[in-house]
């Protein structure tokens, strides 16, 4: 997903929901929730586990029905499905699983593409399935972020039609396979598909999230400029693996360095809490490694960015302009260790619910004319898509001036933050998740944003991942638990046979 910082912030009246009572569970859904946990708990370990072997991101310039490696997913996903009894369909980005017959329909809306994992910073492959390094945890690239949600929601199919329940509404599981990369061929897909009219996205928070900011991206490639100095000058800076991922590594190297310098950024280094670095002077070139902490970007608070903690490191002095300098001298003049832009003009701003803008360096790229440097902003509700543009178009125009430096191009991208209002199954679900976690006063949630909810019709998003808790989806270590998948099941099963019967 492209996701997400849960805010439980004061509410507005377009999304809010009176406490729940979570006494309304119907005894079929709570005896089919347990049935379902009873029977199936090893079956979907088994079953995440032939489906994390595959290693489905996007290929550049490959689409994703030509994917050898979503190919093969989508099989064992028919393979599996059909094993389950349920039915199974091929539109090419798009599968859908299915229980039941008729013209009314509950969707269930998942993604089987995932980010890039470096496999070096990984105890097994990510693409493995890991059930021995920490015990009663599932690691492995997609197991939070969408193939353990996949493989619930199969399980809960399975328990419903085990347990012979009378549906009155079809259950369709939606896997899309480019939620990671490519809106486009979705959007295209439900031009000429009618999709469900009630619909659950499982790839977002609980309770029910009702509200996601818009993804965005700025970025600004600085003109290659070399320099002729005796002075110590900036000859590399890199950074950042994907662009939904807080940088947990950073490098930079200083030309013309001596044991002097080397001493003044030790000594500064050995001031930083959780964030590490590594330097070493060899002859006159001094290296620099950053070691921070992955998150998602739309929860920097959980990371540690070594992008922007590398440039703080450097920023006992302005660097001479060449294109490795003008890049951290910026990075430190507009962005500096902050999360949500304040240093960044006027941009900064924030809403009631949603909360903030989050503003987050996550990948520097090596072109051929420069360095690109990619920040990706994360926008609530409460200002228009032309004022912000504007607003980072006249903060970075100051800097160049103030420096006398221009960039060689900026780009900016910055979708529009979704809300859903008041929808009759927001409410069920409240109380399915009121009932199995005991919290009486479950609430919906706003999320750093963004899952295909805003591309069905009455959807909001339904776990599966807890509040409070950090999420490990995008991160080097992804997993979720044993406990948690197990939760899932119940919390799932319950809805589609509440939703559906």
């Amino acid at each position: 997903m492209i996701k997400k910082l849960s805010v439980l912030a004061l509410l507005t009246p377009l999304f809010y929901m009176p406490a729940t009572n979570a006494g309304n569970i119907s005894q079929q859904a709570t005896k089919t929730a347990t049935y379902a946990v009873n029977t199936y708990k090893n079956d979907m370990v088994d079953s995440l586990a032939e489906l994390v072997k595959h290693n489905t991101i996007a290929i550049s310039g490959t689409p994703s029905p030509e994917n050898p490696a979503h190919i093969a997913f989508k099989n064992e996903l028919k393979d599996q499905a059909e094993k389950l009894g349920l039915d199974f369909k091929d539109d090419g980005y798009v599968v859908i699983i299915g229980l039941g017959k008729s013209d009314e329909r509950i969707g269930i809306v998942t993604h089987g593409d995932i980010q890039p994992a470096n496999a070096s910073k990984w105890a097994m492959s990510p693409f493995k399935l890991d059930v021995t390094s920490e015990p009663g945890k599932l690691i492995g690239r997609g197991t939070e972020d969408d193939k353990g949600p996949i493989t619930t929601a199969m399980y809960a199919m399975k328990a419903i039609k085990d347990q012979k329940i009378a549906l009155k509404k079809r259950i369709e599981l939606y896997v899309y396979m480019a939620e990671e990369s490519d809106w486009a061929p979705l959007e295209e897909y439900i031009k000429t598909h009618t999709l469900p009219q009630t619909n659950i996205t499982i790839d977002a928070d609980y309770p029910v999230v009702t509200a996601e900011k818009g993804y965005g991206t700025i970025s600004l490639t600085f003109t290659k400029k070399t320099i002729q100095s005796k002075a110590p000058y900036l000859n590399g800076f890199t950074g950042g693996f994907f662009g939904s991922q807080i940088p947990e590594d950073a490098m930079a190297t200083i030309k013309n360095a001596n044991v002097e310098l080397l001493q003044q950024l030790m000594e500064r280094a050995n001031t930083y809490k959780g964030i590490k670095f590594d330097l070493t002077l060899t002859d006159s070139t001094l290296t620099i490694k950053a070691f921070g902490k992955s998150a998602h970007s739309s929860e920097p608070e959980d990371g540690l960015n070594a992008i922007t903690h590398l440039a703080e490191l450097l920023s006992a002095r302005e660097w001479p302009l060449n294109t490795s300098g003008a890049l951290v001298n910026f990075i430190n003049s507009n962005l500096g260790t902050g999360l949500y832009g304040k240093k960044f003009g006027d941009i900064a701003f924030s809403d009631d619910f949603m909360g903030p803008m989050t503003v987050s360096p996550t990948v520097i790229k090596q072109l051929t004319d420069g360095i690109q440097l990619n920040i990706n902003i994360r926008r609530p509700r409460g200002k228009t898509t032309e004022m912000l543009k504007k607003e980072i178009k006249q903060a970075v125009s100051q800097w160049q001036m103030q420096n006398n430096y221009i960039l060689s191009d900026v780009k900016i991208k910055a979708k529009e933050a979704w809300a859903q209002r008041d929808l009759p199954h927001t409410h069920k679900l409240l109380e399915i998740y009121s009932h199995y976690t005991g919290e009486k006063n479950a609430k919906p949630i706003a999320i750093g944003g963004g899952t295909n909810s805003r591309m069905f019709p009455n959807a909001v998003g339904f776990g599966p991942s807890m509040p409070n808790v950090k999420y490990s989806g995008h991160t080097e270590h992804e997993f979720i638990t044993i406990k948690q998948l197990m939760l899932n099941l119940k919390m799932y099963t319950a809805a589609l046979v509440e939703l559906a019967k």
